[in-house]
């Protein structure tokens, strides 16, 4: 497959979202180069604003099939991976698989589990296994964790160690609708005359695993590796950081920007295709100084004042 054929089965999946998800178009597009280029999402943001029907119509649109797993403070490793039982008629321990083994898991309330149940889900997101009891157990493919986050209760909650959130290619918040968006949103619902629309299936995994290869054939200049360098530097060394940006979110960035440069029907990187995915792709995998909490600064907003500053390449280097 083509990037320009990639980016004709894009509009395609993005278009069949927007008959059930109103208003959201920049968000679907984001959760989608996330998917495209091989990564995890890290939906965050208030209750009631759409999570899980983004999750449940990707993987109806994409026709993968689809598990959602609620998290919870009683919840143990094998609840969520699967764990070795004794099989009376074989006389055997045998490998039961968990709800992790699915091509799209939702993983909802991520933040609401201990740090120990987190941790099951770092070798899946990582390498595309689980291993239990000495033996390693491969996940179907294509496999993509779409986890939820609610940023504003913290009784019972674990927050997510910066070695889980590195683990996601990006995080997107959604943020409420605008009037007209909502209004929009209810007589929508009142025409259907159900809950929630039916979301047609406009491509497959197989598809989806040839698309995911395409983003090879999209152009890089070296002069936006430098770039992508530079603006990883500047988080490590910035006086409101306390831990910068990973190389995992300097390649997570780089393969966002391909993603991105096939929805806009290119075959090469520009400097806004690395503007339009650095905040989500940075800002979750910086640290700050805790005195900057109290003055609510977030890294999204470092990521934007950085990019503000550092001169990004001209459009005539950057093919």
């Amino acid at each position: 497959m083509t990037p320009q054929e990639t980016h004709v089965r894009s509009a395609a999946v993005l278009d069949e979202l927007e008959r059930v998800v109103v208003g959201k178009r920049r968000a679907l597009e984001l959760v989608w180069c996330g998917i495209l280029a091989s990564g995890h999402v890290l939906i965050e943001d208030l209750p009631g604003l759409g999570k899980t029907l983004i999750a449940r119509s990707f993987a109806a649109a994409l026709g993968l099939s689809f598990t959602r797993l609620q998290f919870t403070p009683d919840m143990l490793p094998a609840d969520v991976t699967g764990a070795s039982v004794y099989d009376r008629a074989e006389a055997r321990e045998v490998f039961r698989p968990g709800p992790l083994f699915t091509q799209l898991l939702l993983a909802d309330e991520i933040n609401r589990t201990p740090p120990k149940t987190q941790a099951a889900l770092l070798e899946a997101m990582g390498e595309g296994q689980v291993s239990v009891d000495g033996h390693t157990h491969a996940l179907p493919r294509p496999f993509v964790v779409l986890a939820t986050d609610n940023p504003i209760e913290y009784e019972g909650t674990y927050p997510l160690p910066e070695a889980q959130l590195d683990r996601f290619a990006l995080r997107v918040r959604l943020g409420y609708l605008t009037a007209d968006e909502e209004r929009a949103m209810l007589r929508r619902r009142l025409e259907r005359g159900t809950p929630e629309g039916e979301v047609a299936a406009v491509t497959s995994a197989e598809e989806l695993l040839a698309m995911r290869e395409s983003l090879e054939r999209v152009e890089v200049d070296d002069d936006l590796l430098a770039y992508v360098v530079e603006l990883l530097a500047a988080t490590r060394d910035h006086p409101e950081v306390a831990v910068g940006a990973s190389p995992r979110g300097g390649l997570a960035l780089v393969q966002l920007a391909r993603a991105h440069a096939t929805l806009d029907g290119r075959d090469f990187v520009v400097p806004e295709d690395l503007h339009a995915c650095a905040g989500s792709a940075l800002g979750h995998r910086i640290s700050l100084r805790p005195e900057l909490w109290v003055r609510q600064v977030t890294g999204d907003d470092v990521i934007r004042r950085l990019l503000e500053r550092l001169p990004a390449p001209g459009p005539e280097r950057a093919r």
